[in-house]
C-alpha cells in the first residue's frame, strides 16, 4: 500500500489498474496467481468413481462473472445420467458404505478433510474465478470451513450412538443433494460430510453457474480412494435437478436454494415417502440499539452484506436502527461504503467482487428500481466499476418501510434497507414481520436485552454483536419460508439418520 503525495500526476494512476481508497491511498494490484491451478477445458460427470461423458453429449459454458470469459465447458446431465448415478449410489450403499465399520468411514471422511486443506489454494482460486467472490473470502472462510465440516463429522462417524443415546441410528440410504451458487464448496461440505459420516451415499448436483469446485472435490474423492458410487456428482441446469428430485429410488432429498424452488420440490415430494430438508431464502435483520458500539456495528453490517456481494441467504439486508442514533449510524455507514474496494475477485485487496450472473444482476437492478419508484432514498458508492463483467455498487436505501418490496423480498445483492424503531418490542415486531426466518443480528451493550430479544426472534440463528459467524458444531437453519431442518452440529446429523426403535430424538 502506497501513500500518495498531495499533488500526484495522474500518469502513474493510468499506467495500470489500481484500487483507490479514500482520497489519499492507492492500493497496488495484488493478483492471486492461477499458474498452478489445474483447471480443465472440459469437465464430464463423476459417476460410480469414474469420469463419464453425458449420454446426451451436451456441455455448457461456465463463465467468469468478473470478465464474462468462458472458464470451461461443463457436462449437462440428463435423466439417464441421473439414473446411472442413483443406481451406483444404491449399490455402494447396500454393499459397501452402509455395511462398512463406522471407524473406517471416519477415516475416509477425515482423509477428505486433509486433502481439502492440502489443495486449499487451488479450491479458493476456483471458487473466486467461478463465482465472483473475493479471494480473501474464498481463502479465509469458504475453504477452511469446508475442511472443518469434514473434520467435525469424521469425529461423529463412530459415535452416533453417543449423539443419540438410547436409540439405534442407521443411515437413511441414498440421498440426493442440490446446492446453490453462493457457497458452492462450503454447501457441498455442509451436505456431504454428515451424509457420509452417517453411512449414506450421495448424488450431488451443484449449481450450473458454479460447478467447478464440486468437480474438483470429486478429484479429491478419487485421491482419497473413496469407494466407487459413494459420491456421484451430476452437473447441469434445472432439468438435471428436476430429474434428481423425481427419481423414485431416492430415500432423501436435501436442497439449498430459493424459496420458490423449495416450495415446488416440497409439492413434488408430497406423499412420496422421501425425507426432505430445505434451507431456503432469508431477509435477515441487523438490530442496532443506541448503546451499541457503532463503529463495530457498522463493520459487522458491511461485512454481512457487502463483502460477499449480498450472496448469502443469511445476509443482513435489513437494518433496524433505534431512532435516536439513526442519523449518526447512517452517516458512518455511508462513509464506510465509500471505502469498500470493488474489483477483481482474484485481487487480494478486493473487498467486494462480481455478481454471480447476468440474471442475478438483472434481478438486483429491478428491485433497486422498484425501491426508487416507491419513494425510498438510494445512496450508492461512487466507486468505478470495471467495463466487463457483472457488477453492482454497494447501495443503501433510507426512508424504507415494511411495505416496500426491498424490505420484503430477498435481493441477494449488495443492497441494504434501513428502517427505524423506538423500543425493543417494536424492533422484534419489525424484525419478525417477514416471510423468512433464517438469521438476525443484535447489536447492544446489554446482555439481558440480547437474551430477551433472542428468545422472541423467529430466526434460526441469532448473532450477538457479530454477524455471519459459522462453526461446524453449530446447527444452521430457518423458520417459515426459510425452510426446515438443520445443518451442522449434532442436530444436522439427525437429518441423515433413521431410528428404528421409534425413540423420540430431541433435536
Amino acid at each position: 500500500m502506497t501513500q500518495l503525495p498531495e499533488k500526484q500526476s495522474s500518469t502513474r494512476e493510468e499506467s495500470r489498474p489500481q484500487l483507490v481508497f479514500g482520497e489519499r491511498w492507492v492500493y497496488e494490484p495484488a493478483p492471486q496467481s492461477l499458474a498452478d491451478v489445474p483447471a480443465r477445458e472440459k469437465y464430464d460427470l463423476f459417476i460410480n468413481g469414474k469420469w463419464a461423458a453425458p449420454k446426451g453429449r451436451k456441455h455448457f459454458d461456465s463463465v467468469n462473472p468478473a470478465t464474462e470469459q468462458v472458464i470451461a465447458r461443463v457436462a449437462q446431465a440428463g435423466k439417464a445420467d441421473v439414473d446411472a448415478a442413483v443406481k451406483a449410489a444404491r449399490v455402494a450403499q447396500t454393499k459397501v458404505w452402509g455395511p462398512m465399520a463406522p471407524r473406517d468411514r471416519a477415516r475416509y471422511v477425515f482423509r477428505i478433510a486433509r486433502l481439502i486443506q492440502e489443495r486449499s489454494r487451488e479450491l479458493a482460486c476456483l471458487e473466486s474465478l467461478d463465482g465472483g467472490k473475493p479471494i480473501r473470502e474464498s481463502r479465509d472462510v469458504d475453504v477452511p470451513l469446508a475442511a472443518g465440516h469434514f473434520f467435525y463429522h469424521a469425529g461423529w462417524a463412530d459415535k452416533l450412538h453417543l449423539a443419540f443415546p438410547g436409540s439405534k441410528p442407521s443411515p437413511v440410504g441414498v440421498v440426493g443433494q442440490i446446492i446453490p451458487w453462493n457457497f458452492p464448496l462450503l454447501m457441498a461440505a455442509w451436505k456431504l460430510a454428515p451424509a457420509l459420516a452417517c453411512g449414506n451415499t450421495v448424488v450431488l448436483k451443484p449449481a450450473e453457474t458454479t460447478s467447478l469446485t464440486a468437480l474438483h472435490l470429486a478429484q479429491i474423492l478419487e485421491q482419497a480412494e473413496l469407494p466407487p458410487g459413494v459420491v456421484n456428482i451430476v452437473t447441469g441446469d434445472g432439468r438435471t435437478g428436476g430429474a434428481l428430485v423425481e427419481h423414485p429410488d431416492l430415500d432423501k432429498l436435501a436442497f439449498t436454494g430459493s424459496t420458490a424452488v423449495g416450495q415446488s420440490i416440497q409439492r413434488s415430494l408430497a406423499g412420496s415417502g422421501k425425507d426432505l430438508t430445505l434451507e431456503l431464502g432469508g431477509k435477515a435483520a441487523h438490530i442496532v440499539f443506541d448503546d451499541a458500539a457503532l463503529d463495530q456495528a457498522v463493520e459487522g453490517i458491511v461485512k454481512g452484506i457487502f463483502f460477499n456481494q449480498g450472496h448469502v441467504c443469511c445476509a443482513g439486508s435489513r437494518l433496524l436502527v433505534q431512532e435516536s442514533i439513526h442519523d449518526a449510524l447512517l452517516d458512518k455507514l455511508l462513509a464506510r461504503i465509500e471505502r469498500i474496494r470493488v474489483g477483481d475477485p482474484l485481487d487480494k485487496n478486493t473487498d467486494m467482487g462480481a455478481i454471480n450472473s447476468s440474471e442475478q444482476l438483472q434481478r438486483i437492478e429491478a428491485l433497486v428500481e422498484a425501491g426508487v419508484a416507491e419513494g425510498c432514498t438510494l445512496h450508492q458508492s461512487t466507486c468505478t466499476l470495471p467495463n466487463k463483467g457483472y457488477w453492482f455498487r454497494p447501495s443503501v436505501f433510507s426512508g424504507v418501510s415494511l411495505s416496500h418490496r426491498i424490505a420484503r423480498e430477498e435481493i441477494f445483492g449488495p443492497v441494504l434497507s434501513v428502517m427505524t424503531f423506538r423500543t425493543p418490542a417494536e424492533a422484534v415486531e419489525k424484525a419478525n414481520n417477514t416471510a423468512y426466518g433464517l438469521s438476525a443480528g443484535i447489536w447492544t451493550d446489554k446482555g439481558s436485552r440480547i437474551l430477551w430479544m433472542a428468545e422472541r426472534m423467529r430466526a434460526g440463528v441469532v448473532w450477538n454483536n457479530t454477524f455471519n459467524q459459522f462453526d461446524p458444531a453449530s446447527p444452521f437453519g430457518g423458520f417459515k419460508e426459510s425452510g426446515f431442518g438443520r445443518e451442522g452440529g449434532r442436530q444436522g446429523l439427525e437429518a441423515y439418520l433413521r431410528f428404528h426403535d421409534d425413540t423420540l430424538v430431541q433435536g
